[in-house]
This record gives structure tokens, sequence and C-alpha cells, in this order.
């Protein structure tokens, strides 16, 4: 669904990613994790195009993302992406910031695109809170809104960006929840997440990034059980003692 073949990036001198390469198949959960600065959320940005990158290529269900020729608007409309920080409209209420895409990028009728963000809504169970705006949310109701509009655009796959980094500790887990439930359902998904007990439940596979590159691409029972590199060792010592 996702390939990510010997990807670089760089700003002017300075080398964010360095001949990058992963695969994600149809159906897995794979855990992007590794400490600040590692250049995770720049290669899951660079999966949709958000960010340009400047050798190697991805593709997604068959098409090339550097590809100047593709349109990203259209690629992206299948790509699901949650953020760190919700990113959903303030001034709209919490239906219009679910219908909004589905009319203008899907071209659904918006009684359509209605009964399909209150179905999602219901589904992250926020549908009471569906007349609301943003800013009347908690930041966990705020962030399961946003895997709802995500999820109205029928999406591939799922991209998150360490969508509970920004959350109240109490918060965490009802996002978590919805994320464990949607990668059950067998959404392909690509978290890049210091949630280490999510790494555990549902990853296939986790990537371990330093300093912009991979340096362990493994299955998960492996990456916890016997990290092969030093570094791998050295981070997983750090967040798993507490």
């Amino acid at each position: 669904m996702i390939s990510i073949q010997n990807v670089s990036k760089h700003y002017g001198t300075f080398q964010v990613l360095t001949d990058c390469s992963t695969e994600v198949n149809k159906g897995e959960v794979i855990v992007v994790c590794g400490p600040s600065g590692s250049g995770k959320s720049t290669l899951i940005k660079c999966v949709n195009g958000l960010e340009p990158f400047q050798s190697g290529t991805i593709t997604v269900d068959g098409v090339s993302v550097g590809d100047p020729k593709t349109n990203l608007s259209k690629l992206r409309s299948r790509v699901g992406m949650v953020f760190q920080h919700f990113e959903l409209f303030p001034h709209m209420s919490i239906t219009d910031n679910l219908t909004i895409a589905q009319v203008k990028v899907l071209g659904r009728s918006k009684d359509e695109a209605t009964d399909k963000g209150l179905k999602l809504l219901d589904r992250v169970g926020l549908k009471a809170h569906a007349a609301k705006f943003p800013g009347q949310l908690s930041g966990g109701q705020q962030q399961r809104v946003a895997i709802a509009r995500a999820l109205a655009m029928d999406p591939i796959c799922m991209l998150f960006d360490e969508p509970t980094s920004a959350l109240d500790p109490e918060m965490i887990n009802e996002v978590l929840d919805v994320m464990v439930e949607l990668a059950q359902e067998g959404m392909t998904m690509m978290c890049v997440t210091h949630e280490m007990g999510f790494a555990r439940k549902v990853a296939n596979r986790i990537v371990f990034m330093d300093q912009g590159q991979i340096v362990e691409d493994d299955a998960k029972d492996a990456f916890f059980g016997n990290p092969r590199s030093e570094r791998a060792r050295q981070f997983l010592a750090k967040i798993l003692t507490h």
C-alpha cells in the first residue's frame, strides 16, 4: 500500500532524512518511533506530499507521490492524516468540519455527507456533540473528531503524526482506543507515536529512526524483545523503565 524507497530530504545543508526505505502492506499497522528530531514526522509527511523530498521514491497504492504529474490533492483525499494539533476549523460546527471536504472534494450531497459524518461521529462516541464548535470540546474529543473527519473521506490508509502528544494524559486513551479499533478492523496505518503500549498491542512492525535514518525495521516482538542496535536499546531502556 505504501512503499518508501531510498528517500532523502534536506533543508539547505541540513539533512533531515537519509536513504530511508520501508513498506507498509495492506492491513498492516506500522509504528514509527525514535527520539525527538529523528525525522519521524518529516517521513510521514512525505508520504502524502505535505513535505517534498529530494531523492528516492514513495508510492501510495501505486501512485508516485514525488511525480510532478501526480495530483496530490486527489491523493491526499484518499490518505487520511491526523496531526498532533487537531487542525479542525474553529469557526465551523463539528458537523460542518466533517462534511466540508466530502462535499467539496468528493462531490457528495450535503445530506449524504452529513449522514456519513454523523455515523462516524457516533463511532468515535461523540454524536451528542455534533452541533458544538471545536473550542467547546476537550483535546481528546477534538482529536477523535479529527479521526472521524479523516475516515469520512473513505481513505485507503491512515497516517497519524503523534496524535496524542498534545493531549492531557487522561485523554490519551480515548484517542488510542479509537486507533486500536481501526487497526483491529484492518485499516492500513502508519503511526508516529511514543505510545509503546499501543505499539505493543496493535503494531505489526516497528520502524525505529535516529538522526534521519531508519535504524531498525522489525517485527514488533523482535524489536521489543531483542532490539538489534545499541541506539534502540538505549531508547527502549529510557522509555520503558517507568
